[in-house]
């Protein structure tokens, strides 16, 4: 991946943050909905905590317990910092990790806004293949649609064994490739920011954790349609939806925007004209990640 690519990925998910997004938009909820999260969950939450940005709810099959320590890779404005640190109470704690400074600033705001204060959050401004944590210091990580962005998940992988204490899990929601890409979507810098153009085969995804040391990997489909990012507003990949009433509209500099100094202006259309051109479904898939580190 190219120093382009890794400012594109920072500045479109850093735009996200400042763009309103939230839980209040209809679309923004659905794609949510689409993916797992009852509406439950997303109202017990702040609602600017969702950006529509998910592929999937790790929360819920992390099997979080009172006390525990859990890491969310790439964590957005707290969405899934704020479901875990339910599930594991005041005697446990739930860190985020992110490498935008927006997103950072996003989640603090939201932490405070909550209702009660939460005491046990954190949330550090790092990449997810060098984290500010100790060895063997935490239960459980979780990741939501994240990974498929890492320049190099060998290390990512080997970042998750090295904090994980012995027995803790990885519970990981991502897009992964049943098939390879057509050129045209593996070489597109929108594809990239949209989840797919740096996503990785199945049968990789399940290797690189085994070869980190992990046991019980699994990696599994889980059947989701990837159309729903498009099928709101006009959404393409997990970039996040319109909010306009115009829904050929794009947020401008936001996630499909872009930043014209780094990608190309009208990024959004051109990875909306990828996925009416191919069916996305057909390549990739979300993917539930299980591992246990012995």
């Amino acid at each position: 991946m190219t120093n382009e690519n890794t400012a594109a990925i920072k500045s479109n998910y850093g735009a996200v943050a400042t763009s309103g997004l939230s839980s209040e938009h209809a679309g923004v909820k659905a794609i949510a909905e689409a993916f797992g999260y009852s509406a439950a969950e997303l109202s017990s939450i702040p609602a600017g905590a969702n950006m529509g940005l998910s592929c999937g709810n790790p929360t819920a099959t992390a099997n979080l317990r009172a006390g525990e320590v859990v890491v969310d890779l790439g964590c957005g404005g707290g969405l899934d910092v704020f479901l875990a640190a339910a599930k594991v109470g005041p005697t446990g704690k739930a860190i985020g990790i992110d490498m935008t400074q927006p997103m950072i600033d996003l989640a603090n705001k939201n932490a405070a806004s909550s209702n009660p204060p939460l005491t046990n959050v954190e949330f550090h401004l790092a990449t997810i293949d060098a984290m500010p944590l100790d060895d063997n210091s935490v239960d459980c990580v979780i990741s939501n649609c994240v990974i498929n962005l890492a320049e190099d998940k060998a290390a990512v992988f080997q970042e998750i064994a090295r904090v994980l204490k012995s027995g803790g899990r990885v519970a990981v929601s991502d897009i992964a490739l049943k098939k390879p890409l057509p050129p045209e979507l593996a070489g597109d810098i929108s594809a990239l920011v949209g989840c797919i153009g740096g996503a990785i085969p199945i049968a990789d995804y399940r290797q690189g954790l085994l070869d980190a040391g992990f046991a019980a990997v699994e990696v599994v489909d889980d059947q989701a349609d990837l159309n729903a990012y498009a099928s709101v507003d006009n959404q393409a990949g997990c970039c996040s939806p319109t909010m306009s009433d115009d829904p050929l509209a794009i947020i401008d500099a936001g996630c499909c925007g872009g930043n014209e100094a780094v990608l190309e202006p009208g990024i959004h259309q051109r990875l909306t004209e990828l996925l009416q051109k191919y069916d996305i479904n057909e390549y990739a898939a979300s993917v539930k990640v299980y591992a246990v580190k012995p």
